[in-house]
């Protein structure tokens, strides 16, 4: 055969898997259907934000991290409950994950370049008992280039084994069955799709100019997830979510369209926790959109006033930034698809920041100047352009004025100025003492003790309604669609198991079309950090695995 190894999807995981299987000298191909402008996948336009444990970043912060806490925290986010079938490789990939990020995560991405912004976040602040959901530390690690810089090792490695000759790269090659001998998988064929200029991300046409078929003793497939399909998320949405979104935005681009799950199950491999999912509830519609239905997620602190479609307060402790799927459950059972953030211009210039590469021009470029232009006055530009041009922002000097703008952003007078003033009024009164009842105060007050939120986090604790502290904004925030958290099933070799729980020979997987290991690595929930480090560790785990195995 012409090549050892057929990897399909050019993302982080298939990247990372071609590197290690190349640089152990045996022989890729690397297919993709989308064109050269999209080598890399979704990790580029993501914040490269990482999980690790006990990091010398969190030391300098002050932060206390151990293995052991986050192991805790691990569980306590996964809710692992089909440990004896669907769960059972899931939460032996995440103990491996948990010792990789712990151990030597870092110094293997330090080795090839990769750095880490010195100030680290708190993601997914839970807000529960020491053993329920949530960071009990900051472990939020901020690659320093954003997603650009993280994909630029492993492009490097692959693109070097290109020029040697070891790795062959075809893009517009998209895979449309695995090929089978004797139950085992052999190879892949597909349909060449005609050239595409497309810039990165944008929708690339589905045009076939010809067909092909590749034979290889392993295939690995590392395509990614459905967070682009509407249709199959609400498919396989769980009810415990409630119903299923109407209207969302998409934060992944369009080829991201799980056909390669399909396509791998009616090969043999089996699909677990279909009904797992991960999407944000901070959206806002791109006002300089790439792909269809480009949405934005907002990376909010912890002071925004969070109020449902109809102008109630969520309650504790559904707070910006602490549980995003037990809010993404209370919002979805109002009945409504949408919620509404109120915040001053002090809580914006400090605690607004968008996700990904595009929307952090200062990490993503590494520019140092920029990075300390966050602390003067003013929203960062990114946020300001969407506070300028984006369709759903409302600014007012005065509560009833802002409502209105609510109200005629919906279509219809649905909020009540009095029934969210009073709700207001009611938080405003509790800062006059350094004591409250109020949970998201006290989770405001606490944040500040940690240096990184202080310094550049979380706004001083002030009254909403003060007009010194205004103007006054509310934010419509949509459904946005991400991660896969279900996927195929694997051995901790990357091996995917077939319905008896044996694996297929010859096939492998990788990344978020894995389920970023095991089929469902983090469980019903994520910790953060832990999506673009679930795809590095499957495609490290299972390169060197095949590299080992194939003759």
């Amino acid at each position: 055969m012409e090549y050892d190894v057929i990897v399909i999807g050019a993302g982080l995981a298939g990247l990372t898997a071609t590197a290690e299987i190349a640089d152990a000298g045996k022989k890729v191909l690397l297919l993709d259907q989308e064109p050269e402008s999209s080598f890399g996948g979704q990790a580029w336009w993501s914040f490269g934000g990482l999980f690790l444990v006990d990091s010398p970043e969190q030391r300098r912060m002050g932060i206390k991290d151990s293995k052991e806490l986050a192991w805790q925290d691990w569980l306590g986010t996964a809710g692992f409950d089909r440990e004896e079938d669907e769960d059972y490789w899931g939460r032996k990939w995440a103990e491996a994950y948990v010792d990789f990020a712990a151990g030597e995560k870092r110094a293997w991405l330090h080795e090839m370049g990769v750095r880490i912004f010195p100030v680290v976040g708190w993601a997914e602040r839970g807000g529960y008992l020491a053993e329920g959901h949530g960071n009990s530390v900051p472990r939020f690690h901020i690659v320093w280039g954003t997603g650009p810089g993280i994909v630029a090792p492993f492009e490097r490695r692959v693109r070097e084994h290109i020029k040697n000759g070891i790795v062959t790269y075809k893009p517009r090659h998209r895979v449309d069955q695995l090929i089978t001998n004797n139950d085992a998988i052999v190879g892949a064929s597909g349909s060449v799709l005609a050239l595409s200029t497309v810039e990165r991300g944008e929708k690339s046409s589905r045009e076939i100019v010809d067909d092909f078929e590749y034979r290889s003793q392993t295939v690995i497939v590392s395509s990614g997830g459905i967070g682009a399909s509407f249709d199959l998320i609400r498919k396989n949405w769980p009810s415990r979510l409630g119903k299923a979104p109407k209207r969302m935005i998409s934060g992944v681009p369009a080829h991201v369209d799980g056909r390669m799950l399909e396509i791998t199950e009616e090969a043999g491999g089996r699909i677990v926790n279909r009904d797992r999912m991960w999407h944000y509830t901070e959206g806002i519609k791109n006002w300089n959109p790439v792909w269809p239905n480009h949405g934005i997620r907002i990376l909010p602190g912890p002071s925004s006033i969070w109020l449902d479609a109809e102008g109630n307060r969520f309650p504790a402790p559904n707070f910006p930034g602490f549980d995003t799927l037990g809010t993404l459950e209370a919002i979805q059972k109002t009945g409504y698809d949408y919620s509404w953030f109120i915040l001053t211009q002090k809580i914006i210039e400090r605690e607004f920041a968008l996700s990904g590469s595009e929307q952090n021009p200062d990490l993503t470029e590494q520019s140092i100047k920029k990075v300390f232009s966050r602390i003067l006055p003013g929203a960062p530009s990114p946020v300001q352009a969407f506070m300028d041009k984006g369709e759903d922002f409302v600014i007012a000097d005065n509560i009833d004025n802002l409502v209105i703008g609510m109200n005629k952003l919906i279509g219809e007078k649905r909020l009540k100025a009095e029934h969210v003033e009073r709700q207001i009024l009611a938080r405003d009164r509790e800062m006059d003492n350094p004591f409250t009842k109020d949970l998201q105060i006290t989770a405001m007050r606490g944040a500040r003790h940690y240096l990184g939120d202080k310094l550049i986090r979380v706004a001083a604790p002030h009254k909403i309604l003060d007009r010194k502290n205004g103007p006054l904004f509310a934010v419509k925030l949509n459904i946005l669609s991400r991660k896969t958290l279900g996927g195929l099933q694997t051995d901790l070799s990357g091996s995917v198991l077939n319905d008896s729980g044996a694996a297929i020979p010859g096939l492998y997987a990788a990344g978020e079309v894995a389920g970023f290991g095991g089929g469902g690595v983090h469980g019903y929930r994520s910790l953060e950090g832990t999506f673009i480090g679930g795809c590095l560790f499957t495609g490290r785990e299972t390169g060197r695995a095949v590299a080992e195995r194939v003759g």
